[in-house]
């Protein structure tokens, strides 16, 4: 039974609820824990915000990956998905699509984020993490998300993928363009979208000629010997894994980093561990940054291939369903101290890289980028603290992530 509301459903989507959504999804668990709403595209979608609710939808097969299931014109035409991913021809990736082919698709790419593979890959986002920091030490100030959160993952997916060096800015000024997508025109976004796309069809090409040991190589490799993997589906593969896989390890760094410098005594318990060598607290750190403040608002769409029911509310065959895992991630039924961060908490399952078949296939590499990245600021610049008034800050806008803007700081200059 609900309780009675006495307060009237604060406002969502504005820029003050972008700034903090939580009091409002507060509301929502309490009020209305299955909720339908008009999103600023102007779809109709319901949000689900209680952690059991959420979890029950992540993984409920009823509920389909593919917007086929859903109006065809709203896809077209940006209002749901990533805009510009149909005219590009990107659509066979693994946010769009069911089993049987996320199985397939997923298993070979699988392949690139063993633990093995992730672990060997630790000295290099040592190396961009150390270059980043070398670049802003001396000057005593900085900017972290433009001058560290958003390139470390762009140069480490990258390196993953098999993009050239000397390829990489490009894809840099391009993940620029789609990252600001809640600041700018929304046409600008499937521009780039189209750039990345016409560089991931010649890079395939001309990779097939020089097989190296990264990711793409090794999807045409799995094509090669008879996996049935086509062109598009392997450059649809090489963009969401750009995609998806920079912008929220932009945010866990960017969030991370903020929620930490505005609860000084948990940052103290984190810098004295890793002082004494200690990275058991990084570890639980990380996990609770994900859920305190984690950089995935909303899951990817989702649409109800038939009639069904969450919550005890009925979802109609086609209605888009949005889980909403930053209010999952604070449900007080299962979450103890909920709005408190507790970077030593360990019961501790949230949904930050979601649940179910579709859970984050690159979580290992986010959390190894998150941990390099966190540790390394906090052991070099002991000192830093925000240069800005919390209230001036700004977050992006945009449906399904979160993630400030920029992220002034000051520290001692090294050297």
């Amino acid at each position: 039974m609900l309780e009675p509301s006495e307060t009237p459903m604060p406002p969502l989507f504005t820029w003050e609820f972008a700034a903090d959504p939580y009091p409002a999804y507060a509301w929502l668990r309490t009020h209305a824990p299955v909720h339908r709403t008009t999103l600023p595209s102007g779809v109709d979608a319901w949000l689900v915000t209680r952690y059991a609710d959420a979890r029950q939808a992540l993984a409920d097969g009823r509920l389909s990956k593919n917007p086929a299931h859903h109006s065809e014109q709203a896809h077209r035409t940006g209002r749901v998905g990533i805009p510009g991913e149909r005219s590009a021809d990107l659509m066979t990736h693994l946010l769009n699509i069911d089993p049987p082919d996320h199985t397939r698709l997923r298993r070979l790419v699988s392949k690139a984020f063993t633990p093995r593979r992730v672990a060997a890959f630790e000295p290099r986002v040592q190396q961009l993490t150390d270059r980043l920091i070398d670049s802003f030490a001396a000057r005593g100030s900085a900017d972290l998300i433009h001058e560290f959160a958003f390139p470390l993952p762009i140069y480490a997916i990258c390196d993953l993928l098999g993009v050239p060096a000397e390829d990489q800015d490009d894809f840099r000024d391009w993940a620029g363009m789609m990252i600001r997508h809640g600041g700018g025109p929304r046409g600008g976004v499937a521009r780039a979208v189209k750039r990345m796309r016409t560089y991931l069809a010649e890079l395939i090409h001309r990779k097939r000629a020089d097989l190296g040991d990264d990711l793409i190589s090794g999807l045409i490799r799995a094509s090669d010997h008879g996996e049935h993997l086509t062109e598009n589906e392997a450059a649809a593969m090489a963009f969401i894994l750009l995609f998806a896989g920079f912008e929220t390890t932009v945010n866990l760094i960017g969030n991370g980093t903020y929620a930490l410098l505005r609860n000084p005594e948990q940052r103290a318990l984190l810098q004295g561990a890793l002082a004494r060598g200690e990275r058991g607290l990084l570890t639980t750190g990380v996990e609770e940054l994900l859920r305190y403040d984690g950089p995935v608002e909303l899951a990817t769409w989702r649409f109800a291939t038939e009639p069904l029911t969450i919550g005890g509310v009925r979802i109609a065959a086609g209605d888009p369903v949005l889980v909403v895992l930053a209010a999952a991630d604070r449900d007080p039924a299962r979450f103890a101290a909920e709005n408190t961060l507790d970077l030593a908490r360990t019961d501790n399952p949230h949904l930050g890289f979601g649940h179910g078949i579709h859970y984050c296939i690159g979580a290992p590499l986010a959390r190894l980028e998150g941990q390099i990245a966190l540790a390394t600021l906090l052991t070099r610049l002991p000192d830093i603290q925000l240069s800005a008034d919390p209230a001036e800050l700004r977050w992006r806008g945009g449906l399904i992530m979160r993630g400030l803007r920029e992220l002034p700081v000051a520290f001692t200059a090294e050297g």
